[in-house]
């Protein structure tokens, strides 16, 4: 079992479903670590241990899950679609500009509408125009979307930085966002 296939696991949970195996969740996503372990199916004949889910958690690049601080509980960071999970965020100032990977399949839908968080309680961006291209390649031919952030935020939209240096936002008007890249 890979670490990406226990990370995925973990995502699906803490993310989106915890009633898959009747974890209960906080308002803030946290469930008890040892009750994640105790009702999860093996994964591919693996058992999850207290062990491997601390090394997802600290070796992880892209830093989607938090332990608490006395070990007993793990929450996924943000991209929750639970809608029982409702994470407060300190608002925060943005960078002038702050990047959204996405595929070119998908520019015709965002020219219309804007991004939108879709399944998710925000949109996601990113300061690394790197990172931006690497989700962006997740879903097809990339392309890099520039947000006008403070020029949102100046017109009164709420951001947020989560633990892992996500920017989320509730959504972004077309009028802010640059297709040029």
């Amino acid at each position: 079992m890979s670490e990406k296939e226990i990370s995925q696991y973990l995502s699906f949970i803490l993310r989106h479903k915890p009633e898959e195996i009747n974890l209960e969740l906080n308002s803030e996503g946290w469930g008890n670590i040892y009750e994640l372990i105790e009702k999860s199916q093996p994964i591919n004949n693996t058992k999850l241990t207290l062990e491997t889910i601390q090394t997802i958690v600290k070796n992880s690049d892209k830093k989607r899950f938090q332990i608490s601080d006395d070990g007993l509980n793990i929450r996924a960071i943000q991209g929750h679609s639970n809608v029982n999970i409702q994470r407060k965020f300190t608002e925060k100032t943005p960078p002038e500009f702050l990047y959204h990977g996405t595929a070119t399949r998908f520019l015709d839908s965002i020219k219309k509408q804007g991004l939108v968080p879709k399944d998710r309680q925000y949109v996601h961006l990113t300061e690394c125009k790197d990172t931006a291209f690497s989700v962006g390649t997740r879903y097809g031919k990339p392309q890099i979307l520039i947000i006008n952030a403070w020029q949102m935020h100046d017109k009164g939209f709420q951001f947020y930085e989560a633990e892992n240096n996500v920017w989320l936002v509730k959504n972004v008007p077309t009028e802010f966002i640059s297709f040029s890249f």
